[in-house]
Formats: structure tokens, sequence, C-alpha cells
């Protein structure tokens, strides 16, 4: 599936607009881009770096924790409902450096 990157919360390794080719039910490792629901919203998707495996679910956190708006463990706990893992950032096809 593609995903497409809304806000700040995953800079600097995305940026808003970026587009990511997701695998459903792919293996996760700690470290790795995920695409979850978010648990009060399951029709929402978030995208999160997997930090380790609890026996609830992932912990999943922002790579930028001073991102307004930022939604991740801190706030609502491991996360049992993951969609699959990030494997490539496909656009923009060259980001210039900043």
């Amino acid at each position: 599936m593609r995903v497409r990157v809304e806000g700040d919360s995953m800079r600097p390794a995305l940026l808003p607009g970026d587009w990511l080719l997701v695998r459903r039910g792919a293996r996760v490792r700690p470290g790795d881009l995920v695409v979850a629901r978010l648990p009060d919203d399951p029709s929402r998707l978030i995208v999160k770096r997997a930090r380790w495996h609890a026996e609830d679910g992932w912990w999943l956190e922002s790579d930028n924790q001073r991102a307004s708006g930022r939604r991740d463990s801190w706030d609502f706990g491991p996360v049992g409902d993951l969609v699959g893992r990030v494997v490539l950032r496909y656009w923009p096809p060259r980001r210039r450096a900043r």
C-alpha cells in the first residue's frame, strides 16, 4: 500500500508530502518505520518508529518529539494494530539538503 506523510512528527527522516511504500503484515524490528492505526481513531493511520515490542504491542515514537500535535505511545501506550512496515520513500525522488 502507499501512504502520504502529513505533519512534522517524523522529521528529519520523513517530511510532509513524502510518499511511502508500506508492506502489510511485514516483520517489524526495533528501529523500523511502521504504519499503525491510531488507537482512539482506527480510521486514521499514523507513521511512527517502532522502538520495542511489549506484551501489549509495539511502543511507537515520533522522531520529532517537539512537533505540534504529535501523537505516539507516550500518549496512548503500546499499539497492537500495526498495518505494516515502511519499505521505501519513493517521492520525492531526490531531496535537497537544507
